[in-house]
């Protein structure tokens, strides 16, 4: 979401980084074992850790929606605000890195057979696709810029509580079933997908009236 309030030159930028990521790591992904990734879950004290490093990615990205909303000319304010506001638009986040790795990791797992560079390059090609497309999907069917930005501040919103609800007093609450509850997964979207709706229509609401009540003086 945050690829679609920045520059486009920022935006390739961050994907190609991120396509060049996956292609790289794939020697250290077919190294992974299922064993392995169950016991960095069983890890409380890693996945404390990670719960560090993604509460300071969401408050880095929750900063850069405030800080877009008070400031939204920063490139014409003074020095500091400017290297501030670069900072934070440059800054793409460092939680979608193991994300990725993941999906990578579970690539390889499932995809047997298949050549472990042909499916690392595969997915970095997908990516150089996909991200761009979607942002561009994004900027033409959510043209408001502020509605994005509320769009990202939620979904932070989101990830902040989720990774509080992982970690309660540094000990992982993870479940050794395999069960997916795809009615609870589909009620959670359907809610955020609601309430975003709502959202939107209020923004559009006040903003039609704002702009009528400028034309009436």
């Amino acid at each position: 979401m945050k690829q679609t309030l920045v520059a486009r030159t920022t935006m390739f930028v961050s994907v190609v980084v991120l396509s060049l990521f996956v292609a790289l790591v794939w020697n250290v992904a077919i190294e992974q074992s299922k064993t392995q990734i169950s016991a960095w879950l069983a890890d409380s004290a890693l996945m404390l850790d990670i719960a560090v490093v993604l509460s300071v990615d969401v408050i880095v990205q929750l900063a850069y929606c405030i800080f877009v909303i008070r400031v939204p000319q920063y490139r014409l304010a003074k020095r500091r605000t400017r290297i501030v506001g670069t900072l934070l638009t440059m800054f793409p986040g460092v939680a979608i890195f193991p994300i990725v790795f993941g999906i990578l990791v579970e690539a390889i797992f499932t995809l047997t057979g298949t050549s472990f560079q042909l499916i690392a390059y595969g997915m970095s090609a997908i990516i150089l696709l996909l991200v761009p497309t979607a942002v561009l999907l994004l900027r033409k069917f959510v043209g408001e810029r502020e509605v994005r930005i509320e769009m990202l501040f939620l979904s932070e919103v989101l990830v902040a509580m989720f990774g509080i609800l992982a970690t309660v007093n540094g000990n992982v609450k993870n479940s050794h079933s395999n069960d997916i509850d795809w009615l609870a997964l589909a009620g959670f979207f359907l809610l955020f997908i609601i309430l975003a709706s709502v959202g939107f229509a209020s923004h559009t609401f006040k903003n039609k009236k704002r702009i009528k009540k400028r034309e009436q003086q």
